[in-house]
């Protein structure tokens, strides 16, 4: 009772001093942590509640939190199977994400990222907005629904830094089934507004490069490529700013580029980029010389300098962003991922340190896209009371019939891991069993002297130390493995299964050690002790028991051949 009382009183005291902190002192600690630890903190009292959702918190955590490298592979149908939509999330320490995106459906497709909000197209009629780490999301009406030729890249997300407002454009084609096609209308939605409004272009501008090219948010404005027949580059920069909702167009630099070429515009530290190479004229995605990377340095006065000249490395870059901190990520034709350092500048910018990030086979390498993201506290529920937004009307996701092999390959693997779990002890438990009861036996036997039985209870003892140890446990993840994860968890499943093979060898050769030694002590035994009625007995059950010694090695080789 008395300790209850103790506990009790201890707890009211550390509350008081959580409660007595001065509210500048929580901040600058809560500043440091990560918002997974912020949102389990949000339980902890009133106060910290109080202060974590702060909108002023919320946005000056967000103004220091890392930026992340954000890697999606759209959903594709690969040599006839269905692969879903995964990401996979680099932190700033390049360290890997393991488990899925849980906001991503299997069918979804990322538009843009900003602020820790993912805009996803869905295969519904909704557009959907969640919070990357959070789990939030909403669900808006597409401006036109069932819009033949419709696709995810036609819809983009951006942020305004100075009216703080969020909003999604969809560049809304002329021609949506021709592949050159044009549009002059932008549809833009301002989350938290009730509807979708047009913004007329006074000239038309290219879809295929919206689409091929890609769009960037930077500073309050989208910028995007279109074509123009008179520049010396072809292409033009047009610009939209998400506060006026007003256009402009910047001319590329004035350079004579050769070879048939492709163009991205992509953002680094904040600037917009243009990157161009030489591609195969058959195959227009993939990369057959040098890469160079102009910046924008005055929007103005359409002035660009140089920022790097790489040479050719690889076959595909992931767009939009490919170049994250110093490093650049390039991709091979195999389904490797790397990335490099990027050294020096200009025409002497070099290549080094390259490390291979993962493979992503067999997803397809022009598929993959690149995008900055952070994690960060933003809300949603703000913007949930207008009429546009609603809860998901997308029904299914995983429940949908075309994802059925899918999950049941997922529990299959689970299932095998547990009987590779089971297997193994099992496997071990025999020889120990037959070690304890040989030992038992030891002690209930008489022998000519006590060197004997020490010796042989040695002997078994050194058998038992030579079993491989199985108590490195492959824990298992609590949430679905994202694919590049899920494929290395295939190949610890197929070394474990090669591993308890011999596991049951070992296991099995001890018992046999085991059941050999005694065996001859018994036999000896049985000479010296013949008239003894009760020590025949002993012996006559021990043999019957290594008879009954069960046998792992069917269980073994099923796993194998199923694995």
């Amino acid at each position: 009772m008395a300790s209850e009382e103790t506990k009790s009183k201890k707890k009211k005291e550390e509350e008081c001093i959580i409660t007595c902190l001065p509210r500048d002192l929580i901040e600058r600690i809560f500043f440091r942590l990560s918002v997974s630890t912020l949102l389990r903190c949000i339980e902890v009292c009133k106060q910290w509640h109080k202060v974590i959702r702060d909108p002023q918190f919320v946005t000056a955590h967000l103004e220091q939190a890392p930026r992340c490298a954000l890697l999606f592979f759209p959903q594709e149908s690969v040599h006839g199977k269905p692969y879903p939509s995964d990401a996979i999330v680099f932190d700033e320490g390049w360290s890997q994400s393991t488990v899925a995106v849980p906001v991503i459906g299997p069918d979804d497709f990322l538009c843009g990222s900003c602020n820790g909000l993912l805009c996803l197209y869905t295969k519904a009629s909704t557009i959907k907005i969640a919070n990357l780490t959070t789990g939030e999301c909403l669900h808006l009406d597409k401006p036109i629904k069932k819009l033949k030729g419709d696709h995810f890249s036609f819809y983009r997300f951006g942020f305004h830094p100075v009216t703080k407002e969020y909003k999604v454009t969809h560049f809304l084609g002329e021609h949506q089934n021709n592949s050159q096609g044009t549009f002059n209308v932008i549809q833009v939605y301002t989350l938290g507004s009730d509807k979708w409004k047009d913004v007329g272009s006074s000239e038309d501008l290219s879809l295929s490069c919206v689409k091929n090219s890609g769009v960037v948010n930077v500073d309050g404005a989208m910028f995007w490529l279109t074509e123009d027949a008179g520049a010396s580059w072809k292409h033009a920069v047009i610009s939209f700013d998400l506060s006026e909702e007003s256009f402009a167009r910047i001319q590329l630099p004035d350079s004579t580029l050769g070879g048939y070429r492709r163009y991205w515009i992509t953002e680094i530290n904040g600037k917009v980029c243009i990157a161009t190479a030489e591609v195969h004229q058959h195959r227009p995605r993939m990369l057959s010389g040098k890469l160079q990377i102009w910046t924008l340095c005055s929007k103005l006065e359409s002035r660009w300098s140089q920022m790097y000249s790489l040479p050719y490395t690889h076959n595909y870059l992931p767009g939009p962003h490919f170049v994250h901190q110093d490093k650049i990520m390039m991709q091979s034709i195999l389904g490797d991922l790397y990335s490099y350092e990027l050294f020096g500048e200009g025409c002497g910018t070099k290549l080094c340190k390259r490390v291979k990030l993962l493979n992503f086979s067999p997803h397809k390498p022009d598929n993959v896209q690149s995008f900055i993201c952070v994690k960060s506290l933003v809300r949603l529920d703000a913007y949930k009371k207008v009429g546009i937004v609603h809860g998901s009307k997308q029904q299914g996701g995983w429940g949908l019939k075309k994802w059925e092999v899918w999950e049941r390959d997922i529990c299959s693997v689970e299932d095998m891991w547990k009987n590779v779990y089971e297997l193994e002890q099992n496997s071990l438990e025999t020889p120990q069993l037959l070690a304890m009861v040989a030992k038992d036996l030891l002690h209930r036997l008489p022998f000519p002297d006590e060197v004997t039985r020490q010796r042989i209870t040695m002997e078994i003892d050194q058998t038992l130390q030579h079993l491989p140890d199985c108590s490195d446990k492959h824990r298992r993840p609590q949430r679905r493995l994202n694919w590049v994860e899920r494929k290395r968890d295939d190949e610890k499943l197929t070394a474990r299964v090669n591993r308890v093979n011999d596991i049951t060898k070992a296991s099995r050769q001890a018992a046999v050690d085991i059941s050999s030694t005694l065996m001859d002590m018994m036999n000896h035994l049985q000479a010296m002790v013949q008239a003894d009625d009760g020590i025949l007995r002993l012996l006559s059950d021990f043999r019957n028991h290594l008879q009954r010694i069960p046998s792992t090695s069917n269980s073994a080789a099923n796993i194998s051949n199923e694995s």
